[in-house]
């Protein structure tokens, strides 16, 4: 039975992961900051799952729980944080370095630490991007800027992995309905009214594809996929006039 780790497997994406691979017959080892939300994974999927408890960006828990982990042959780096919708003069730095340390360094060190061993078992990592590395939008700055980290630091473990056995996929996905919008802002009816009427992606959708991608016979590699709802397509340039209010 191959075992998968997905790390904020609390919520959304991460959740609808951990039950589609236990589905499929895989051992997850979900994590996640919430531990009552691990408990119940646990009473639903029972023996499929493993929990561990703990904040990502925690150097001191993630190393413990690394040390504790069965033998891994899927890291699935789920785990990501979005605050705030300001512009860039106006953000807060606190909510800047929040996204780097959640997005790009916690996600750094777990993938350095779970290497050694995905190479010996000839492994996979999939790393959790967004549309939001290629296509900047008002407010998306440094969240965009980590999504584009993260799907560049993808393309880069590629090139250094090439003859090791190990697939490397980043995914890229739109407009998805969980709890990330309102997360963002605290703001249920801006939560509601974004996802209103469009039809978006669900966290089931994305835990499909993970799934997908993960059981392609093992010389595929998807090195990036992009995913949109039908409904959601690219913004036009944005052109500051003068003299127009």
């Amino acid at each position: 039975m191959p075992t998968v780790l997905v790390t904020g497997a609390t919520s959304g994406i991460g959740e609808a992961t951990v039950r589609e691979f236990a589905d499929a017959g895989w051992h997850v080892v979900a994590t996640g900051r919430r531990a009552d939300r691990l408990e119940k994974l646990i009473a639903e999927l029972g023996d499929q799952v493993t929990t561990s408890a703990f904040d990502v960006t925690d150097a001191a828990a993630r190393d413990a729980a690394v040390a504790a982990l069965p033998p891994i042959d899927l890291l699935v780096n789920n785990a990501g944080l979005a605050r705030g919708t300001a512009p860039a003069q106006e953000a807060k730095l606190d909510d800047w370095m929040a996204m780097i340390d959640t997005n790009v360094v916690a996600l750094v060190a777990l993938t350095r630490a779970l290497l050694p061993g995905l190479v010996e078992r000839k492994g996979a990592i999939i790393n959790l991007s967004s549309v939001a590395a290629t296509y900047p939008y008002v407010g998306g700055n440094v969240y965009g800027g980590t999504k584009a980290f993260v799907r560049q630091f993808s393309l880069g473990l590629r090139s250094d992995l090439a003859g090791t056995g190990v697939r490397v996929t980043s995914i890229e996905p739109g407009m998805v309905e969980t709890e990330f919008t309102f997360v963002r802002t605290g703001d249920r009816a801006k939560s509601d009214a974004l996802y209103k009427g469009a039809n978006p992606m669900t966290a089931e959708d994305i835990a499909a594809t993970l799934l997908w991608v993960a059981t392609l016979p093992p010389h595929l590699n998807i090195n990036t996929l992009e995913l949109m709802p039908v409904s959601q397509s690219f913004a036009g340039f944005a052109v500051a006039r003068e003299g127009v209010a």
